[in-house]
């Protein structure tokens, strides 16, 4: 299906250490699904594993997009596929502008998608276009597009910066790994406005997050929470309500993993 991101019984160690035992999602355009968990219980590792960061073994299981398995294919060509990872702590990369950075990240997915047709590359003019387009929906200066890729950006910048990558690159399926880490309540507040005017039917979102104040902003229809590298429990909106309630301590005596 068209849009959609199936995890099939995933297993991920690093090194000799299995981290996620047998995890079950499914992803869909036009859902926001929030991952929910105490501080390492396998969050970011689904996130990296997801995107195929090498470090991240997957010893069993399957990734499937679109119907296709994605577990030999490296980060760049998941991304093409439309798969698109926020990172949780973005890295400087101090003489490259966000703007010459963004206009080889867009043509690399457009000419290189395998399901598009091979679009050709956009020219300068039509990059900056779009790129004004974007950074327009998301109420940014314009002049960020020439300052260098998150070299002396605020925590916020950096976010608002990973946002719209995601508004110029338009892939099927985001997820946002802990957006909300190191953001006061105003920079929260504006990462989310970015987020909720890119949301719609034709992408779906995955925000992986500790906290249930990022979910006061981005609306999710679905959440989990995973724990000790397993998802020990599903359900909707309430399930974040409670969770900032009552912490995680009864779901996981539930499930067993937690002694009384």
């Amino acid at each position: 299906m068209d849009g959609e991101l199936i995890i099939k019984d995933l297993r991920v160690a690093i090194d000799d250490k299995e981290i996620l035992k047998g995890v079950n999602l499914t992803v869909r355009k036009g859902e926001v699904h929030a991952i929910m968990g105490p501080n390492g219980s396998g969050k970011s590792t689904l996130a990296y594993a997801l995107m195929g960061h090498p470090k991240y073994r997957v010893t069993s299981g399957d990734i499937v997009l679109n119907g296709q398995s994605i577990l030999e294919l490296g980060p760049e060509q998941r991304a093409r596929l439309g798969l698109f990872l926020a990172f949780q702590y973005p890295t400087a990369v101090p003489g490259v502008s966000l703007g010459n950075f963004m206009r080889l990240a867009v043509n690399s997915v457009r000419t290189g998608h395998e399901g598009n047709g091979g679009k050709k590359p956009l020219s300068v003019s039509e990059f900056q276009k779009l790129m004004r387009e974007k950074m327009e929906i998301l109420k940014m200066d314009r002049s960020f597009a020439s300052r260098y890729v998150n070299d002396g950006f605020s925590g916020g910048e950096k976010k608002r910066a990973e946002i719209l990558q995601m508004a110029l690159l338009e892939p099927q399926i985001a997820i946002l790994d802990e957006t909300d880490s190191g953001l006061d309540i105003d920079a929260l507040r504006i990462v989310s406005e970015g987020v909720n005017r890119l949301a719609g039917p034709d992408v779906g979102i995955m925000v992986i997050t500790h906290y249930q104040r990022i979910l006061n902003y981005i609306k999710p229809q679905f959440v989990h929470v995973l724990a000790q590298g397993q998802l020990i429990r599903s359900g909707g909106p309430e399930l974040a309500l409670a969770l900032e309630e009552k912490g995680y301590d009864w779901l996981l005596k539930e499930a067993g993993l937690l002694k009384s």
